[in-house]
Order: C-alpha cells, then sequence, then structure tokens
C-alpha cells in the first residue's frame, strides 16, 4: 500500500476523533507536536494528526526526494526544468563566505557586488548625498507589480518601527487610480522613481513609469535622473533616460516572487537602511541553515508543509487562512497568496501529466483582531472546515501600548482554543436557560450558539516582530512552499498560468478602439462587454 493510501486511511480513522481526545490521550503532545528554531515556536498540536500520521508524512516527504531536492536547490541545480533555471533566491541572503556555483562558476561575488552598489546608493538617497533637483529626497515611489511589489510592500510596512528614510510607497495596478492616488500630494522635485521590471517591458509596470515621469517632467528639467531601475535590460533602461549607475541587475535564477532579498527590496533598503535589511538576511539565512540541517521531523519549514498537505490533499479542506495578529503584517496574506497560489497552482507534473491529486489551495486572510469580525463566523460555525494558521509575537513595540498588545494576544489565543473546543448544545442549552429561556425557544436559540470546534489550527510565536524574525517568517514560508511542490511532483518555480491573459490583452487593445473585424471572432459574450464598453467608454 502506497504512503498516500496509509495517510488516507489514517485520515478516515481520525475524521471521527476529537482533537482534545489527541491531548487527553498525551500529556507531552503540546511540546512534541511543536518545533522551535531559537526563540520561534510552530505549534501544530491543535490538529487531527497524530504520530503514526506524522511519521507517514515524513516518510512521504522522503519518498518523494525532498532531501534530494533541496540540495539540488542550494547546489545550484536547474530544477526549474521548465525554463531550464537555477533556483537560487537562496544565495541572495547567503554568508559572505558563501560558495554558489551555476555551471561551474560562482555566483557569490557579483551578487555582492550589486547588494553592495544597492546599499551605497540607498544610504546616498538617505544621507543626502544623492539629491532630488529640489533637494533631499523626501518620498520614493517604487513601481512594479507581483514579485517587484508584493514582497518589497509587504516588508516595508511590516518594518515600519524601523523607518528613518525617506517615505516610501508602492504602485503596481495599471488602473490609473493608483498612481494618480500615489503622486497626489507629493512633490516632483524631491520624489525618486524605482521602476522593477526584470525584462523593461512589463505593459502595467512600464504604463505607470511612463505616467510618473510625465507628471515629474511638468515640474524637474530632467525627470529621469530621479528615476532608478531595478532590471536586466540595460539597453530599454538607457533608452528610458536611467543613467547605468542606477540600474541595479539580478539574475534570472531568482523568481519574482522570491526576488526582495536583492535589488527588487531596493525600497526596503531605502526606508530602513542597509544594516536592518541585512538583519532580515540574516534571519532569512538562519531558517535556510536550519531547513538544511535539521532532521525532517524536527523541520520546521517541512513539519508546516506537511501539515498544509494533510489538510489539502488528505482532509481535502480547499483553503487555509493565514491569520497574522500582528498589524504590521496585515500585507503577509496577499504576499502568501502569490508565492503559494502561482508556485504550486498547477495542473500538471514536472513530466507534463496530469496530477491525480488537488495541487496548492486557495490561500487568504487578514489581520486579527479585523478579521474576528469579517470572515471567522464562517470559520467557526460554517458548513466548510478552514485550516487557520495564526502568527503572534510576545511583545508589540507600542511600550506605551502594551494593555492593547496583551488585548490583541488574548483574543488569539481564544480564537485557536474556539476552534479546537467549541461549545457542544448541551453547553449551549445551559447557557440560554441561565438567561431564561425554555421549552422550544431555549432549543432554538441554543442551537444557534453550538459551535462544532475539532477545528484544526497552527500557531507561530515569536518574541517580537524584528527584521531577523521577518526573514525568518518569510523563508519559512518560502521552504514551506517548496516542499510542498517537490511531494506534489510540480515545479514550483514557473509561472505559465499567468501568460494566456496577458496575450488576450495585447489582442484586445485593438477591438476597443473599434476594429469590428476582429472583434467578430471573439466570443459572444466578450463581443457584448465590448460593445458595452466602447459605447460608454468616452461618455
Amino acid at each position: 500500500m502506497s504512503v498516500w493510501s496509509e495517510l488516507a486511511k489514517n485520515q478516515r480513522f481520525a475524521e471521527g476523533r476529537h482533537i482534545l481526545d489527541l491531548f487527553a490521550a498525551d500529556d507531552s503532545r503540546a511540546s512534541d507536536f511543536s518545533v522551535r528554531l531559537g526563540d520561534m515556536v510552530l505549534d501544530y498540536s491543535k490538529t487531527n494528526i497524530d504520530r503514526g500520521a506524522r511519521d507517514l508524512l515524513v516518510q512521504l516527504a522522503q519518498e518523494c526526494g525532498v532531501e534530494g531536492r533541496r540540495a539540488a536547490m542550494f547546489g545550484g541545480e536547474r530544477i526549474n526544468e521548465t525554463e531550464g533555471r537555477a533556483v537560487l533566491h537562496v544565495a541572495q541572503r547567503a554568508g559572505d563566505d558563501a560558495v554558489i556555483t551555476v555551471d561551474g562558476a560562482d555566483v557569490m561575488p557579483q551578487l555582492r557586488e550589486i547588494r553592495a552598489r544597492a546599499y551605497a546608493f540607498a544610504e546616498d538617497v538617505r544621507q543626502g548625498r544623492y539629491l532630488g533637483q529640489g533637494g533631499a529626497i523626501t518620498d520614493v515611489v517604487n513601481i512594479g507589480i507581483g514579485g517587484s511589489d508584493l514582497g518589497p510592500a509587504m516588508a516595508t510596512l511590516a518594518l515600519a518601527p524601523w523607518h528613518d528614510g525617506p517615505r516610501v510607497h508602492y504602485v503596481s495596478n495599471v488602473d490609473g487610480a493608483h498612481i494618480a492616488d500615489t503622486l497626489k500630494g507629493l512633490t516632483p522635485e524631491t520624489t525618486l522613481v524605482i521602476v522593477a521590471s526584470k525584462t523593461f517591458t512589463t505593459i502595467e509596470t512600464m504604463t505607470n513609469a511612463r505616467t510618473a515621469r510625465d507628471w515629474m517632467a511638468g515640474r524637474v528639467a530632467d525627470p529621469a535622473a530621479q528615476f532608478v531601475a531595478v532590471s536586466t535590460a540595460q539597453d530599454k533602461t538607457a533608452a528610458f533616460g536611467i543613467a547605468p549607475e542606477r540600474v541595479f541587475g539580478f539574475e534570472d535564477w531568482v523568481g519574482g516572487r522570491y526576488s526582495m532579498w536583492g535589488p527588487i527590496g531596493l525600497g526596503v533598503m531605502l526606508a530602513v537602511g542597509a544594516q536592518n535589511f541585512e538583519a532580515m538576511l540574516r534571519g532569512a539565512r538562519d531558517m535556510d541553515q536550519h531547513f538544511c540541517d535539521a532532521p525532517l521531523d524536527r523541520n520546521m519549514p517541512v513539519l508546516l508543509a506537511l501539515v498544509g498537505l494533510w489538510h489539502n490533499q488528505i482532509c481535502g479542506h480547499a483553503t487555509r487562512a493565514v491569520l497574522p495578529y500582528d498589524q504590521r503584517l496585515a500585507r503577509l496574506p496577499a504576499y502568501l497568496q502569490q508565492l503559494e497560489m502561482e508556485s504550486n497552482g498547477k495542473r500538471v507534473d514536472m513530466a507534463g501529466r496530469d496530477l491525480d491529486r488537488q495541487s496548492g489551495p486557495v490561500v487568504w486572510g487578514e489581520p486579527g483582531t479585523n478579521g474576528q469580525h469579517a470572515f471567522y463566523q464562517l470559520i467557526h460555525q460554517g458548513t466548510r472546515v478552514v485550516p487557520c494558521e495564526f502568527l503572534l509575537a510576545a511583545q508589540g513595540h507600542e511600550r506605551d501600548l502594551a494593555h492593547q498588545h496583551k488585548l490583541l494576544v488574548v483574543n488569539c489565543l481564544a480564537q485557536s482554543e474556539a476552534l479546537l473546543q467549541g461549545r457542544s448544545l448541551q453547553d449551549a442549552r445551559a447557557l440560554m436557560a441561565a438567561k431564561g429561556l425554555d421549552g422550544d425557544e431555549l432549543d432554538r436559540q441554543a442551537r444557534h450558539r453550538v459551535f462544532p470546534g475539532n477545528r484544526p489550527s497552527s500557531t507561530l510565536i515569536y518574541p517580537q516582530l524584528t527584521p531577523f524574525t521577518l526573514g525568518q517568517i518569510i523563508a519559512l514560508y518560502e521552504h514551506r512552499v517548496f516542499v510542498e511542490g517537490v511531494v506534489l511532483g510540480i515545479n514550483s518555480f514557473d509561472q505559465w498560468g499567468v501568460e494566456l491573459g496577458k496575450e488576450l490583452a495585447v489582442a484586445l487593445a485593438p477591438l476597443l478602439d473599434g476594429d469590428d473585424a476582429a472583434a467578430a471572432s471573439k466570443d459572444p459574450s466578450t463581443r457584448q462587454l465590448l460593445d458595452y464598453l466602447r459605447a460608454h467608454q468616452n461618455g
């Protein structure tokens, strides 16, 4: 019998079991079903995974070659097979003495040189040595999309207590409202614009970049002098007017959604400085080392991945909620949506065969306690089970508001406890009886107050959200995605699913301008929508 079949058998047995029964049978469950890295703890004991299931999950990871694939990634092998590329985002945060080769050549000297240039430029801006045409830079606008936006935008918000540089804003949507609302109130003479596009052809990014240049040209004699490019297309950046010393490239073996550790993180560097950015890299490197060295059954990224596989592929729970009880991680769920759903939202394996099981889950979430007043109703009493992943810092940064952080903490703990314990009909009836109800009305009201409980969650807890901790968290989730992809047999590092819509968008553009012959080839719904838009777009 295959490991997958054994896991399915275990799950069928667990289906009628309450997680509380696992705690009752094992005094050490909480500690045994937790894993530590320094002061960070991942507690996955509030799941229906027992020792037998965990052993099977670890066996699954071994049989699927997680350890060998991990060594291949860190060794610079071309594990992104559909694009023929290595996968070396980990090199961007490797230590000063690291040697990582691709096709026999050490890639680290060039990475260090680019990082040093980026740090030097960031410090020149922060210290007022690089000036705008109206004085010191007060604002930075990072224009990108996807990986060149979600990661650095998330990290910039997360590290707000360390902001001591210019204000950094992020623009991604091609909707003109995004850039218009961002530029409103900024001063062109003291604004720096970062254009983040590897090819310098991404239509959303370049459209916004030209809009920003036109805005700046209204007040600045040489607008391109206040532009920076994160790109490898130096011919195109030169044509745009950006001087070579303000162009920072990165290799094709750094995928967009894994790229915030290098020049794509320039906005973060400008906001918090090189020292704090380095601390974030050290945190990621700490998680990298743990991922490489820890045995699979005590390995935080591996266990987080195996818990996810248990819930999605074995139990059939199609979504997972990421719930940071840390306001400054408000953009983490959106960042993880791309990281996980673009990486593992595939339908064929590495050999191009249809998958014989579900691929990655739908990832969503909001920070607590906001989510409690939005969608927790469904999580607690809805008909679908949604595995929850809580993130919580023991301390906040606002010491004078410690009472508010205490309230945040108890809310997080209460939510995971409520998901676990629930409330029985008997307890609900007693609650209603205490309010003076009886008979049919008591029973009716009580049933509205039943919580099924036995709903799984994990909690990642850490002392405080710092640059180092943030690096650990992001690397943890990166490696989790990697492990899930290896077990599913898919390529987590391409994203062909985004291509078709781009191609069709280019073809649709002339149709909006009245190309009736081309419009006739479209399906009836699209033709109807085009007719409506052409009738109203100039209204």
